[in-house]
């Protein structure tokens, strides 16, 4: 089995009865696959579907319209946490989450036929964002919940993300070429999906909390994880990490969309923006895993701090890239170095806290995830409007480098080494 500290005994990670944990690792990554996909499809075409929802063109609009979903991404994200930890249950929750997610989709669709305008289309999708981060959050939590090792599991997720993000945005940009609202009702469908398949999961909330302390298990939750955070500096270092590397997503998602699209710098199509964020994307999704796993063999702390440094460098070079075919390998850049980073990130949140606080810890964790995305967007959309293209990429860059240096010594202090979280390489 495996311990808090990541550590793995191969022989409890097989299937069983129920398909066991490989089993449930494979359905809740295409979960947690199917939830991205359904969030991506809209990215590439945002410029043309904030115009058909009743908005004037232009940045301004398509930062509100992310703004608004991630909103309640923030506010929502630990109460679903918490929530599964005091039912002991996940598998529910996540079922509702990803079909009231789909139902929130149909009716964004369904406003540009009603006559409603752009304010309508935001407060859908803030409803939508509340229902669709519990499906996200509590898949993530369930992987937490099973043996394996956590490195291996959190890489489990990170390739489930890059490659929900990957798809998304590749047939996404695709679909919007065709039609503003073709995103959104695909979106739908796709969620729908993610719904029925976590319905098979088998639900190891119970006993992970289980597996804890029985005497604090009845009342652990968000407060726990708060007064954990308060007293353990330690726990806060991935958070911050999230943060800011999640700023850095969401200012692509926004921002680089415009950027790629904008005929004053390389006038792609949505097809053609779509496509140059896959080149992001892809690196990201398939060298998940096999970076959570070494993360797993070596500590975290060289995958966190050396991934964001160069990922900050990357990322200015994408915005003073002066010309196309230079941009599109910095983008395959940027995805190598967020690979490196990101599994060991969501690692360390599982290596800190105990088993019967994991979700809200989780939640916590995605909750300064989504105020990263929210402030991405937000700086990235303002700086855009106000300095430009070049002054904004070098401003988020420039933060990801320096949020790497301030915490090196953080990340070093907590990080497992080889000799904690390792002592899996015999299974392979």
């Amino acid at each position: 089995m495996s311990d808090a500290d990541g550590r793995v005994d191969p022989a409890t990670d097989t299937d069983g009865p129920s398909g066991g944990d490989a089993g449930d690792r494979r359905r809740l990554g295409a979960v947690v696959l199917a939830v991205l996909i359904s969030q991506v499809l809209l990215y590439p075409g945002v410029p043309a579907l904030v115009v058909a929802l009743g908005a004037p063109a232009g940045i301004d609009a398509g930062m509100w319209f992310l703004v608004a979903e991630f909103g309640a991404f923030v506010t929502f994200a630990v109460v679903w946490g918490a929530l599964s930890d005091a039912l002991g249950r996940r598998t529910p929750l996540i079922v509702v989450g990803a079909l009231g997610g789909a139902a929130s989709y149909v009716a964004l669709g369904s406003l540009p036929g009603l006559g409603l305008g752009f304010e309508a289309a935001l407060l859908v999708r803030v409803v939508g964002g509340a229902l669709t981060i519990g499906a996200f959050s509590l898949s993530i939590t369930l992987l937490m919940d099973l043996r394996g090792g956590n490195g291996r599991n959190m890489g489990t997720a990170g390739l489930a993300i890059g490659l929900g993000a990957a798809v998304g945005s590749v047939v996404g940009g695709s679909l919007a070429d065709l039609g503003a609202l073709y995103p959104v009702y695909a979106g739908a469908v796709v969620l729908a999906a993610a719904g029925l398949l976590a319905a098979t999961v088998d639900d190891r909330a119970a006993a992970a909390t289980a597996s804890g302390s029985a005497a604090n298990s009845g009342d652990a939750g968000f407060r726990d994880v708060l007064a954990r955070a308060r007293t353990t500096p330690g726990l806060l270092v991935p958070l911050v990490f999230g943060f800011v590397d999640r700023l850095t997503a969401g200012f692509f998602a926004l921002v680089g969309v415009y950027y790629f699209q904008d005929p004053e710098t390389f006038g792609l199509s949505a097809a053609g923006a779509g496509a140059t964020l896959a080149l992001f994307f892809v690196p990201f999704a398939l060298l998940q895993s096999p970076f959570g796993a070494l993360s797993d063999r070596i500590g975290r702390f060289l995958p966190v701090v050396a991934g964001s440094l160069a990922y900050g460098v990357v990322t200015v070079g994408v915005g003073v890239a002066p010309v196309y075919p230079l941009a599109a390998g910095l983008m395959v850049c940027v995805g190598v170095c967020g690979a490196l980073m990101a599994p060991a990130t969501m690692a360390l949140v599982t290596d800190l806290v105990e088993p019967e606080v994991r979700g809200a810890a989780m939640g916590l964790f995605n909750v300064f995830g989504s105020l990263g995305f929210l402030t991405g967007f937000l700086i990235g959309g303002n700086a855009t409007e106000t300095f430009g293209y070049t002054p904004a990429f070098l401003a988020v860059g420039g933060l990801e480098l320096a949020i790497a240096l301030a915490l090196l010594p953080a990340v070093r202090s907590i990080s497992p080494g080889a000799g904690v979280v390792g002592r899996i390489g015999a299974e392979g």
